[in-house]
C-alpha cells in the first residue's frame, strides 16, 4: 500500500528547537558549599554555565566536533549537586547531540527525562512526546510508541493528528483486532459524517483483514476502495474474492463477468473468452460478440499461443449473433404464451445485448410481473443491470436496491450500484504492502 511514514525525525527535532540550548543564565559567583542553593531556579551555575557556554557549544556544534560537546555533557554532568534546571539543560543538549548523530538510545533517554522535567510550556511539550513517540516507532517499538503517541493525545487535547500512527502501531505489532476495531470506528465515523476516508485507511484494513485471515473485513474494505478509489486492480480483486465467499452460487458466473466488462478497463484474456463462451451458453451471442470484439480491439485476444482458439470462438459468436438478430423478433409470441416470465426475461436481457434498450427493459418487466419464476431476486438484478447498460442510473439503482440474497445476488446489485455512484476521477494507488 501507499507509503505512510512519520515526519523525519531530524526535521522534527529542528522545528521545536532542540539543537540549540535553551536561553541560559548563570548564578553570580557563592561559595561552592552554598553555590547549588544560591542558584535561581532557572539558572546554571557558574561552573556549568562555563562547560555549556552556547557560543561555545554551537561552535562546535557547526564544526561537527561532537566529541568536544559530549566531552563537555560528560563534565557537566559530573558536577555534585545538580539543580534540577541544571539536569534539563544537560537533557536538552543530550536531545541535540543525539538527534545529531543518530544516537536514538541516547535521544529517547533524554526526551522522556525533558519530558518528565516539568520545565516545557503545553506547546514544546505536546511537541517533545510527539519526537519522544516517532524514536519508539521507527525503532520498532510499537508498545511504547503508543504509550506515547496517546499521552500526545492526552496532553494537547489533539486526538486526531497522532491517531494513524496509533492505529498502524496496532498493526505492526500483531494486534489485528484491535487494529479493525479502531479502523472500523474511524471508517464508520467518516462515512456517517458524509467524509472520504483515506486510502491508506482503507488499504491498511484491508491488510488487517487479510494479516488476520478474516475475510469478512478484506471485503469491507475492498468494497470501499472500489467506492471511493476505483481501479482495474481493486474491481478485479473485489469480485474475485467474492466469489469465493461461502455460499456463493456458481449460478452468478457471467453476472459477475459482465459486471467486470463494466467496470475494469481491460479484463485478462481469459475473461473475455470466458465470458463470451458462457454467454453462448446461455443464447446471448450478440453479448458475445461484443466481448471478444473489445478484446481483439485492446489486443489481449487473438495473439500469442491461443490465437486460433479465440479467431475460432469469435467466428462463432459472429455467425450465432447474425443468426440471433434474423430471428429474435419471431421469440416474442411464444415467450408472451409461456406459463411464466422466463422467457420474456431472457428474450428481453438479449434485445438489451442488442442495444435494444427499451425493447429489452419493457420485456425483463413484464417477465417479471408475469411471475412464477424460480429465482424473482436474479430476475430483478439483470433488470438492474440492464438499466445501468441503458444508462438509466437512477432506474437502476432504484431496481438494485431492492435486490436481496445471500448468495451473491446481493452482493452483486450493491456492487453495480458502487459501479453507477463510482467517482467521476480518482487517485488510485496499487495495491501493496502497509509502510
Amino acid at each position: 500500500m501507499s507509503q505512510f511514514r512519520l515526519a523525519r525525525l531530524s526535521l522534527l527535532l529542528a522545528a521545536i528547537g532542540l539543537n540549540v540550548l535553551p536561553s541560559l543564565s548563570h548564578a553570580q559567583d557563592a561559595k561552592p558549599a552554598a553555590a547549588a542553593a544560591a542558584a535561581p531556579a532557572d539558572s546554571v551555575r557558574p561552573e556549568v554555565f562555563k562547560l555549556l557556554d552556547p557560543v561555545a557549544v554551537k561552535a562546535s556544534m557547526d564544526a561537527k566536533n561532537y566529541a568536544d560537546v559530549q566531552s563537555r555533557i560528560d563534565q557537566a554532568a559530573a558536577i555534585p549537586a545538580l539543580t534540577p534546571y541544571e539536569t534539563f539543560v544537560l537533557n536538552r543538549l543530550r536531545v541535540a547531540l543525539a538527534s545529531t548523530t543518530n544516537n536514538a538510545p541516547m535521544a529517547m533517554t533524554a526526551l522522556e527525562a525533558v519530558i518528565e522535567s516539568g520545565k516545557l510550556d503545553k506547546k514544546a511539550q505536546g511537541d517533545f512526546i510527539q519526537a519522544l513517540a516517532n524514536y519508539h516507532y521507527n525503532a520498532k517499538d510499537y508498545p511504547n510508541a503508543i504509550k506515547w503517541f496517546t499521552r500526545y493525545q492526552t496532553e494537547t487535547g489533539d486526538a486526531t493528528t497522532m491517531r494513524p500512527y496509533i492505529i498502524r502501531a496496532y498493526y505492526f505489532s500483531n494486534d489485528f483486532a484491535r487494529a479493525k476495531q479502531e479502523l472500523m470506528a474511524d471508517l464508520t465515523a467518516k462515512q456517517q459524517a458524509g467524509k472520504t476516508p483515506t486510502i491508506e485507511e482503507l488499504q491498511l484494513l484491508a491488510n488487517t483483514g487479510s494479516k488476520s485471515k478474516d475475510p469478512a473485513t478484506y471485503l469491507v474494505a475492498m468494497e470501499n476502495l472500489v467506492r471511493y478509489y476505483p481501479s482495474d486492480d481493486y474491481w478485479s480483486d473485489l469480485l474475485s474474492r467474492t466469489q469465493g465467499k461461502a455460499g456463493y452460487s456458481d449460478r452468478f458466473a457471467l453476472d459477475v463477468l459482465r459486471l467486470q466488462f463494466k467496470a475494469v478497463g481491460t479484463m485478462p484474456p481469459q475473461d473475455y473468452s470466458d465470458m463470451a463462451e458462457i454467454a453462448l451458453q446461455n443464447a446471448f451471442p450478440t453479448e458475445a460478440k461484443k466481448v471478444l470484439d473489445a478484446g481483439f480491439a485492446k489486443g489481449v485476444l487473438g495473439t500469442g499461443a491461443n490465437a486460433a482458439k479465440h479467431k475460432k470462438l469469435r467466428d462463432q459468436a459472429n455467425k450465432a449473433a447474425a443468426d440471433d438478430a434474423k430471428s429474435i423478433a419471431s421469440g416474442e409470441a411464444s415467450a408472451m404464451k409461456s406459463k411464466d416470465g422466463t422467457g420474456l426475461i431472457n428474450l428481453g436481457y438479449a434485445f438489451v445485448t442488442m442495444d435494444q434498450f427499451d425493447k429489452g427493459i419493457d420485456l425483463i418487466e413484464k417477465g417479471i410481473a408475469k411471475g412464477g419464476l424460480k429465482r424473482p431476486e436474479d430476475a430483478k438484478l439483470r433488470l438492474g443491470y440492464s438499466y445501468a447498460m441503458a444508462g438509466k442510473k437512477d432506474d437502476a439503482i432504484k431496481v438494485l436496491e431492492t435486490v436481496k440474497g445471500g448468495d451473491g445476488v446481493g452482493d452483486l446489485a450493491r456492487y453495480w450500484i458502487l459501479w453507477l455512484n463510482r467517482p467521476a476521477t480518482a487517485a488510485v494507488a496499487p495495491a501493496a504492502a502497509a509502510q
